[in-house]
């Protein structure tokens, strides 16, 4: 079996949709989209490694100094599948953008660190 990290993603546009949103449509949302999250982790868990969790604000640190940005990134989630295809499947129809307004989950292996 393989590590695989599984990043949720959202466009600015899906975030600013779903802020609009009346607020009560937007918690009766929220609390189906918590609760099925919540049934996926349970159909799942024998391939979750790592839970993850959902992520903040970003900060950029680069050769300039510090800077506040926006970025798609939404949460993050390790699996481990055979391989990156069962990995991926893992995540058809998952309520962060059935539900939520995410847009998209990437599976990406996790290599090993390179030896010297």
């Amino acid at each position: 079996m393989k590590t695989y990290l599984a990043v949720f993603l959202g466009s600015a546009a899906a975030m600013d949709a779903w802020k609009a949103l009346p607020e009560a449509e937007r918690n009766q949302r929220e609390q189906a989209g918590i609760a099925a999250w919540h049934k996926w982790v349970e159909d799942h868990k024998g391939a979750i490694a790592e839970m993850g969790s959902p992520l903040g604000k970003t900060k950029r640190t680069d050769k300039n100094g510090v800077s506040d940005v926006r970025n798609e990134l939404g949460a993050w989630t390790l699996v481990k599948a055979s391989s990156q295809d069962e990995a991926a499947r893992l995540f058809l129809n998952h309520p962060h953008f059935t539900i939520f307004p995410g847009d998209r989950v990437e599976v990406m292996e996790c290599l090993p660190i390179p030896q010297m």
